[in-house]
């Protein structure tokens, strides 16, 4: 089979990869373009480690194939610090002890992110709904919870 060449951005930078017809976007993300913040845990898209963005729809890059990127905006968690440093979604995660060993963090993050983008202001209910599809097995989920609490709460008040 020959290769696919794709065109499509990621966090807001052309990117051109030959790749595999078969291959997830979690792996040319990690092997082709050395993203590798975006963590492979299951690869049955259950646990959530490799959330990223897709056109700004939150979806598991290891049941993505790369080739459905073509000509798509792709975001994922080296994206979201700004030029001046850490989102605040990220500082928060570090202010709240909400990260042990790591794997689950960028996913949390960025699908947090989303969260904030689309509902600024949301209860506990919606945090933990909306959250359900990524799996910590370390901290348990009341210090991840709290962080985006407390990463709205920031947000709402540089508003």
């Amino acid at each position: 089979m020959s290769k696919l060449h794709v065109t499509t951005s990621v966090n807001g930078q052309p990117e051109e990869v030959l790749c595999e017809p078969h291959q997830s976007l979690l792996d040319v993300l990690r092997d082709e373009l050395g993203l590798t913040g975006t963590k492979e845990g299951c690869s049955t898209g259950d646990c959530g480690a490799c959330s990223v963005t897709l056109d700004g729809r939150l979806v598991c890059s290891c049941l993505v194939l790369a080739a459905e990127a073509e000509g798509k905006e792709v975001g994922t968690i080296e994206g979201v610090a700004n030029p001046d440093g850490l989102h605040v979604l990220q500082q928060k995660f570090l202010e709240h002890a909400a990260l042990q060993c790591g794997i689950c963090t960028p996913g949390f993050i960025v699908a947090a992110k989303v969260l904030l983008e689309r509902d600024p202001n949301p209860d506990e209910t919606t945090i933990r709904y909306w959250l359900a599809g990524n799996l910590c097995r370390c901290t348990g989920y009341d210090k991840i919870i709290r962080a985006v609490q407390d990463a709205a709460t920031e947000l709402a008040h540089e508003a």
